[in-house]
């Protein structure tokens, strides 16, 4: 975060009063926190509700990967922008906006008839939580000393501990418990009431500020860049259900001119003493450049890897949702134990502890390779197992990523490429849930109805694991050029 992000500016400019304190700034932390909550939940709650939406809206493939792709594509695409916004024209009053926003698409998605209209509101989501997050670290800083700074961002890490927890746990609860008949659709349901008190509490408590140096959002260029991984992305996806046409590979094709305009444009903006979403500049320091491709790589295993294994434990093994959440909550566990002694150790032995994670979370992947390879229905413990060590790697690596590849970077940079950092990561997510959900869902096509079951589910997810290694190794090779330690944040 930039210094001038970090400015105690009231909504004209003017310097705030002092730091928050007592109970008005607990309020302020719950407020943030809660929106923070919500968001971190739906990441992992969809996942192990996709059967079940897939099985009522008679949702494609396809349509299911743009479910979770779109999403994490839109929310991407709207972090620094959103952060810009919220500098120029007030944290307080953009992240209110993108909280109602995201509410209400909540509610549209939940009222979904149909898979486009679904598609289209986890978009709305997504960029309503591009509003939203950025503004969370801002009011934090402006809102509280140097020492509430650093608790308020320990509790932001213990509610990220705790959504990877309740997600898949309570997702599988809704979906299972039918609650008033409302199936899959009360795991939208529920950010509403959780939104509308934050709103309320939000419109009461929360401290307005702005950055002390105003520039335009650079929305053209995060056009450009949205529009060059649409290009590449939208053939992966729609591939198989357009047959694979020729004008597919040309549309990814055009992807490539279109990423290296948005980097010429992006180098005009700086020549216009503008703020660029991306400095060309900053991809000359070996450090970032090879931070962001790892990030690439490594966010791109995880991304299709819940959908995968949430339908080859419903579809394939007949796992409730519940259960299914059941199997998945020791890969959260494994991240909690481990998350705190990377960010503990982080600035003795940064980028060892990432290449450990990669390294442990591609055994993980080997793991659960041999357990499923055999077509049976493998046991809760054995699962498991191979999942809680996914977990561990995790742990280790996700939680100090961007620190240890911001070490490299100038200072007055920092901001800047934070910003771009956190958007490649839900780039990243977005490429692995197009590219390696294609590949599971293409080997599904190759068996029969009557393979379909363990077999062919099993095989299916069989099929996408060797890549998820491949791109794991992938990430720890590129992670050997990062800085040894992680940067030191601002007080």
């Amino acid at each position: 975060m930039s210094a001038d992000t970090a400015s105690h500016t009231a909504s004209h400019g003017a310097p705030r009063p002092g730091p928050l304190t007592g109970g008005a700034a607990g309020i302020v932390l719950l407020v943030v926190l809660f929106a923070s909550f919500m968001d971190l939940l739906d990441a992992t709650i969809v996942t192990v509700a996709a059967p079940a939406i897939a099985a009522e809206l008679h949702a494609s493939e396809a349509q299911l990967q743009w479910m979770l792709a779109g999403y994490v594509l839109a929310l991407g695409s709207g972090l620094v922008i959103g952060g810009r916004i919220g500098d120029d024209h007030g944290r307080r009053r953009i992240f209110l906006a993108g909280l109602a926003a995201f509410a209400v698409a909540s509610a549209a998605c939940a009222l979904a008839t149909g898979p486009s209209t679904l598609i289209g509101m986890r978009v709305l989501q997504g960029l309503a939580g591009g509003l939203m997050v950025p503004q969370v670290f801002g009011i934090i800083r402006s809102s509280f000393d140097p020492a509430g700074t650093a608790k308020a961002f320990g509790a932001y890490g213990a509610v990220q501990g705790l959504a990877a927890v309740a997600g898949p746990l309570l997702g599988g609860l809704l979906v299972d418990a039918d609650l008033f008949g409302l199936g899959w659709r009360a795991v939208f349901w529920v950010n509403v009431p959780i939104a509308a008190a934050a709103l309320v509490l939000g419109s009461r408590f929360l401290p307005e500020s702005t950055s002390r140096h105003r520039t335009a959002p650079d929305i053209a260029g995060a056009a450009l860049l949205t529009l060059g991984v649409i290009l590449v992305l939208l053939p992966l996806v729609q591939g198989r259900d357009w047959g694979w046409p020729w004008w597919g590979f040309a549309l990814m094709a055009a992807g490539a001119p279109v990423l290296c305009g948005f980097l010429a444009y992006e180098r005009s903006v700086v020549g216009r003493g503008g703020r660029p979403v991306l400095d060309p500049a900053l991809l000359r320091v070996r450090g970032f450049g090879a931070g962001l491709l790892s990030s690439v790589f490594f966010f791109g295993a995880i991304g299709a890897f819940f959908l995968t294994l949430s339908i080859y434990l419903q579809a394939g093994t007949g796992r409730t949702a519940w259960q299914t959440g059941l199997v998945i909550l020791p890969y959260a566990i494994g991240s909690i134990a481990t998350s705190g002694l990377g960010v503990a150790m982080a600035a003795r032995a940064g980028r060892a502890l990432l290449v450990s994670g990669s390294l442990t979370s591609a055994a993980s992947q080997a793991l659960l390779w041999f357990i499923v390879r055999d077509g049976q229905n493998p046991g809760y413990w054995m699962l498991a197992l191979a999942l809680f060590v996914g977990g561990l790697g995790l742990g280790l690596a996700a939680p100090i990523l961007v620190n240890v590849v911001l070490a490299g970077v100038p200072g007055k940079d920092a901001g800047a490429a934070g910003g771009v950092l956190s958007t490649v990561n839900q780039i990243g997510g977005a490429a692995g849930v197009a590219a390696l959900g294609t590949l599971f869902f293409a080997s599904l096509d190759d068996h029969t109805a009557e393979a379909a079951g363990p077999r062919g589910f099993g095989d299916a997810f069989a099929s996408v694991l060797p890549a998820g290694i491949v791109l794991y190794l992938l990430a720890a090779a590129l992670m050997l050029l990062l800085p040894r330690t992680a940067a030191t944040p601002d007080a």
